[in-house]
């Protein structure tokens, strides 16, 4: 199995040097520099041979690529071609570039999912209460799994993250970014990497409307409503039951969209 893939993937490069270089085949060898911008067509393909070959050698976080020269030779193109390829990987947060550095592949990121929704709700592609609806399927499935599976360390963060709710409820700011904590060490003790990067790549959302939310709630006793919601949450987790976790985590979502509707935000 291994022999057909290397061969499979040799046959990736040489057609793709065809495809990059094909014109220049019956001519000189060596590719020349462009005098303008690189076409997209040839980065796309490059960015795909390069995360190809990050599959192909099985590399992980932090393991090196080729340089830029080792690649220009191995897919015979340009190095402005291959350049803007690891740009564009890196600006997509699958690899790292540093100045004197060759470029290594990068850790889960959930930079380029966060811009992804923000821009979706900044262009009216995507609303608000939709983010809302998809994250109260997600967390209350996160939150089950965390009752079923979170260490002792994990529930303490949950329930620390909660009491600095209360403790900070006069301090708004201060509250919004416990609240975020709440809702990410609850995706990292579900113990599936994939929640957390989803429940992160949504705090950009929350913090552009948490304060509004908030200010809906007009009065201390609400506010301390809202965070004993939070509580109970963390309390279920502790005793570890997966249903009234999940049925907290419910109707701490549907109040939280109440209140974004209530001040307008659909």
């Amino acid at each position: 199995m291994t022999y057909i893939f290397r061969l499979n993937y040799e046959q990736y490069y040489n057609n793709l040097s065809y495809r990059l270089w094909g014109s220049n085949m019956q001519g000189s060898m060596e590719p020349t520099e462009p005098t303008s911008e690189p076409s997209p067509g040839l980065v796309s393909a490059a960015i795909q041979a390069i995360t190809q070959h990050i599959r192909a050698e099985g590399l992980a976080p932090g393991d090196p690529l080729p340089s830029e020269a080792a690649m220009t030779r191995q897919l015979n193109v340009s190095r402005t071609v291959v350049r803007e390829a690891f740009r564009s990987l890196s600006a997509m947060r699958l690899i790292d570039m540093s100045a004197g550095r060759r470029a290594t592949v990068a850790k889960l990121d959930t930079g380029a999912m966060s811009m992804v929704i923000e821009h979706g709700i900044t262009t009216h592609q995507i609303s608000v209460q939709q983010v809302y609806d998809v994250r109260r399927t997600i967390e209350m499935r996160t939150v089950a799994l965390a009752a079923l599976r979170r260490t002792d360390a994990e529930a303490a963060a949950i329930a620390s993250s909660a009491r600095l709710m209360r403790e900070n409820f006069t301090n708004p700011e201060a509250v919004m970014e416990h609240d975020i904590a709440f809702h990410e060490a609850i995706a990292a003790a579900s113990h599936n990497p994939v929640f957390s990067l989803i429940v992160t790549a949504f705090s950009g959302v929350t913090r552009r409307t948490w304060v509004i939310g908030w200010r809906t709630r007009s009065s201390d006793e609400a506010q301390l409503k809202m965070i004993k919601g939070h509580e109970d949450i963390a309390d279920a987790i502790l005793k570890g039951d997966p249903r009234l976790a999940a049925e907290h985590m419910a109707e701490h979502f549907d109040k939280s969209v109440k209140a974004l509707i209530d001040a307008g935000i659909a």
